[in-house]
């Protein structure tokens, strides 16, 4: 008898294997850190949190580290509470999961701010950004750092459609994920406000296609304007790494 393919078809589950690096995340953030203060960080923040898994794993990897999550969508937020807590032990006693505006959280001070997924897109005001970076800041211990990753490259305007082969994986909570395919479709963008609509889809083994599983109404921010409205909201200073780069290309 042929067995039959596992499907999971939970897209948070999903999401997690295909756009989360979590553990390369980590490990930047702690690398940056030393590197400035010659010493780890033990706190994080993880803002547009989603499902926490950042957070998690955080607070998991060492008995000192202790983890905040915010997100202003309950469900996905709970869905983290009822899936990776139970997942990560006695290290959930140190992970604070909260149902808010980012930019209303300014306490407990923390060691790292980590704002990933480019989801600080969601402020298409000027303003708005601002705000956040500077609720940001002023929830930041001396010598702490913020963390965003930016959308870019000459692409980052274009309509496509972009599929990308996932392998299998192990959630957080030790559920095995089978390989599925993940698309990435930039719908559409206005050069004149940088609005961007944005979608994700994912492609089973079976066949079954989840259309429109994540939809993101965003505008597109540029390094020079971050860099600006960092300044500020009274950041020192910032830094772009850029991942993967070839002088060759």
């Amino acid at each position: 008898m042929a067995k039959k393919k596992r499907i999971v078809r939970d897209k948070h589950l999903l999401y997690t294997a295909a756009v989360q690096s979590v553990d390369a995340d980590l490990d930047f953030f702690e690398r940056v850190y030393r590197r400035k203060h010659g010493e780890r960080p033990h706190s994080l923040r993880e803002d547009f949190c989603g499902t926490a898994a950042l957070a998690c794993e955080w607070a998991r990897r060492r008995e000192t580290h202790t983890a905040i999550g915010i997100d202003l969508d309950r469900p996905t937020l709970d869905w983290g509470r009822q899936r990776w807590l139970p997942a990560i032990g006695d290290a959930a006693e140190r992970v604070q999961l909260l149902c808010s505006d980012v930019r209303a959280v300014q306490r407990p001070r923390v060691d790292v701010i980590a704002g990933l997924n480019f989801s600080y897109c969601v402020f298409r005001r000027r303003e708005d950004l601002h705000d956040y970076f500077r609720s940001a800041r002023s929830s930041l211990r001396d010598g702490g750092m913020l963390f965003l990753d930016v959308l870019g490259g000459s692409d980052a305007s274009e309509p496509i459609e972009e599929p990308r082969r996932i392998p299998k994986s192990k959630a957080l909570d030790g559920t095995r994920v089978p390989a599925f395919t993940y698309v990435w479709e930039q719908v559409r963008f206005n050069p004149v406000d940088h609005h961007f609509e944005c979608r994700i889809h994912f492609r089973l083994a079976n066949g079954t296609r989840m259309r429109r599983a994540f939809q993101y109404d965003w505008r597109l921010w540029t390094l020079p304007e971050l860099a600006d409205v960092l300044r500020e909201a009274g950041f020192a200073g910032t830094e772009v790494y850029v991942e993967g780069w070839d002088d060759d290309e």
